[in-house]
């Protein structure tokens, strides 16, 4: 059995490990993608589709919140991005998938912390947002059913009118008995993976499946790499020196990596 540092559990959403996966392959890691949560699209709501023209900023809190959205745009037949309607993103990952949609043209600008930033979160992209000057009044917020409510909170304080419109939902993942059965095997050998944990919810699901395999004190010894210093407490360790072998890094494919090789 190899040692703990050297297996890594990969819990993004399908789509978002592979690259990631073949980095740590290269390092010499074992690597399991267990994908904690389902991504399933929304259908619009009654009152339809909101248009970017009709808004002078749209936020988006993810990747897949800004993919989602695109796509219900090409089904409506929006090749291109109004220039009069500034796009905002959580972070550089979500940026790249507004660029790569090939929906905004160069001269659309984009608002988000950089890969250098300590944070790639709402509270890092507020503080962009209120540097530029006069907060925009009428705001697209476009995200998934559950999340936060602060950005939104901080824009309509300062006057601006938010509409969120969700796009998409995030359903717990139900893992299959080859994977409870890889938990059993290394709780009973003694054998601690690095997790790779992304948000609140996608804990509160892989808790869910461990549970299923293997006790709270295997749970407490394994290693864990988060992407928000929010999340240490959501992973209810209860062991104090448990919570302090915990990574922070921020949530782009270089710090993860890192965070993951220098454990």
């Amino acid at each position: 059995m190899p040692n703990e540092a050297q297996t890594a559990i990969l819990t993004r959403p399908v789509g978002r490990n592979e690259v990631l996966a073949t980095r740590l392959h290269a390092a010499g890691w074992q690597v399991r993608a267990w994908p904690a949560l389902s991504i399933e699209p929304l259908a619009a709501g009654p009152e339809g589709i909101p248009l970017p023209g009709d808004f002078d900023l749209a936020v988006f809190v993810s990747g897949n919140a800004a993919a989602q959205y695109l796509e219900q745009l090409r089904a409506l037949g929006m090749a291109a991005w109004p220039s009069s309607c500034i796009a905002a993103a959580v972070g550089p990952a979500t940026a790249a998938r507004l660029r790569q949609s090939g929906q905004l043209d160069t001269q659309c600008a984009i608002v988000h912390p950089g890969a250098e930033a300590p944070r790639h979160d709402s509270e890092a992209l507020w503080e962009l947002l209120a540097a530029r000057g006069p907060i925009p009044r009428r705001v697209l917020l476009v995200r998934g059913t559950a999340g936060r409510d602060w950005l939104a909170e901080q824009l309509h304080g300062h006057g601006a009118s938010v509409r969120l419109h969700a796009v998409y939902r995030r359903v717990p993942a139900r893992w299959e008995a080859d994977a409870l059965a890889q938990l059993g095997r290394w709780a009973a050998d003694a054998h601690y993976p690095t997790w790779l944990l992304t948000s609140g919810e996608s804990i509160d699901a892989v808790r869910a499946n461990v549970a299923r395999a293997a006790t709270e004190t295997w749970w407490d010894a394994c290693r864990f790499i988060v992407t928000h210093p929010r999340l240490v407490d959501r992973l209810a360790l209860s062991d104090a020196s448990a919570r302090r072998a915990v990574r922070v890094c921020a949530p782009a494919e270089d710090a993860i990596f890192n965070a993951f090789v220098s454990a």
